[in-house]
């Protein structure tokens, strides 16, 4: 990750001028933030969360860091609220580099309980796996792997959260991997996939590649964000570069057809500043059908990315509109957005900034829609990574609990310096 240079006094200074310095249209308004869970560097707990987290049923909290545990390849935690506002970290399972290392995406839930995730690296193959981890009566987690990626041809190094279908069968991406031309370090590794998991009974899943993206001026490529379904089956995404454009990043579709064959379709292909440049998380509905991303550049602030929305027109074709630009500079709000955007039931979007805001380890935020096609800019909380240890930095990805309040990880900070689990009251 980058260095953070700030020192205390550049942020006491950039906290008196913070008032004066919000860009147009950007509110600062009091939100208590609490720490959950500080990761300690202590080779037992894990280190720098790097994804966000998710709640099952009975309120208690999931997620993933990238590093730390007993192995030091990652691990997997469950936060579990006790009386009086504390809570009680668990750590489900620790990678050893064998069976997986270190997962980038996120978790989801099945309605039977069991986790589902992603490594980007190791398996059998040394290019990721998918897991499961399932609750063992009596307490304890089983995990298995899914399936190991074995290299350029299946696929390789996923990042992203994954997707259920209605029938149970799993769908995510690769950033590498497939029959691309892209190279790294002058090696060819693909440009990356989006590839179905079905179960075959018993521990074995098959794997199947649904598209093969390709550095070749007409489709995007290295795709490392999570997927959404439309009611009809379709399939959304985002790349991180590729285009019409040669390099900003697409929004993409997926449609099945009725001999097992998926066509993929270019929603928008992203161009530069005043465009956004780079999308950093996938993209989600709102009730209309249309899609809410961000991008972690570009825009017309200054290049610290947008908040974007694509509209469908007849035609098949989608419009962009820019919600929001963020502006890379000091006391600005924060920039670099990343983690996607989450709506509440008033329409309100939510997101946070991995850099940037008054003590430059970056902002939760809301976008409040005015009715004439602008949004306003409310900054919730300024992330401080402050000398105590008494908040995170580098967040990224927000959820709601039931009664409004958001919760997120945060890279950087807490009380160990090995990053944080949050919550932000409403």
């Amino acid at each position: 990750m980058r260095s953070k240079k700030s020192s205390l006094g550049v942020t006491l200074i950039l906290a008196i001028f913070a008032a004066t310095l919000l860009v147009p249209g950007t509110r600062a308004t009091a939100q208590e933030e609490k720490l959950l869970h500080s990761f300690n560097i202590n080779g037992k707990d894990g280190v720098n969360p790097i994804s966000g987290v998710i709640f099952d049923a009975a309120g208690n909290l999931y997620g993933t860091t990238l590093s730390g545990g007993t192995h030091n390849e990652g691990m997997v935690f469950e936060l579990s609220p006790l009386a009086g506002g504390s809570w009680k970290e668990q750590v489900l399972y620790n990678f050893n580099g064998k069976d997986g290392a270190s997962p980038y995406g996120g978790l989801i839930l099945d309605a039977a309980g069991n986790l589902y995730g992603t490594t980007a690296y190791g398996g059998s193959g040394h290019s990721g796996t998918v897991f499961e981890l399932s609750p063992v009566a009596g307490g304890g987690w089983q995990h298995q792997i899914l399936y190991s990626f074995q290299g350029q041809k299946d696929g390789a190094v996923p990042y992203a959260s994954l997707v259920f279908d209605a029938a149970g069968n799993l769908y995510g991406t690769t950033r590498d991997g497939g029959g691309g031309e892209c190279t790294d370090g002058g090696f060819e590794v693909g440009c990356g996939t989006v590839f179905e998991l079905t179960p075959a009974g018993g521990v074995a899943w098959t794997e199947k590649i649904l598209h093969e993206f390709h550095e070749d001026g007409t489709d995007g490529y290295i795709p490392s964000s999570n997927l959404i379904f439309d009611a009809a089956g379709n399939l959304y995404g985002t790349t991180s570069r590729g285009s019409a454009y040669d390099g900003p990043g697409t929004v993409f579709e997926l449609s099945p057809a009725v001999d097992g064959s998926w066509t993929e379709k270019l929603l928008y292909s992203f161009g530069n500043s005043p465009d956004g440049n780079t999308p950093s998380s996938g993209v989600i509905f709102d009730a209309l059908g249309n899609l809410y991303g961000m991008t972690i550049a570009g825009g017309s602030a200054g290049g610290g990315g947008t908040v974007y929305e694509l509209t469908p027109a007849a035609g098949g074709v989608w419009t962009e509109s820019i919600l929001q630009s963020f502006s890379d500079g000091a006391g600005q709000g924060g920039f670099f957005p990343q983690g996607g955007v989450i709506f509440d039931d008033a329409g309100n979007l939510y997101g946070s900034t991995t850099d940037g805001g008054v003590y430059s380890f970056g902002t939760a935020f809301k976008l409040t829609p005015l009715g004439n096609g602008s949004w306003t800019k409310t900054i919730l909380h300024n992330f401080s990574y402050n000398p105590s240890g008494g908040d995170a930095g580098d967040p990224s990805g927000l959820v709601f609990d039931a009664a409004g309040n958001l919760y997120g990880t945060g890279f950087l900070g807490g009380a160990y310096r090995g990053g944080a689990v949050f919550e932000i009251k409403h």
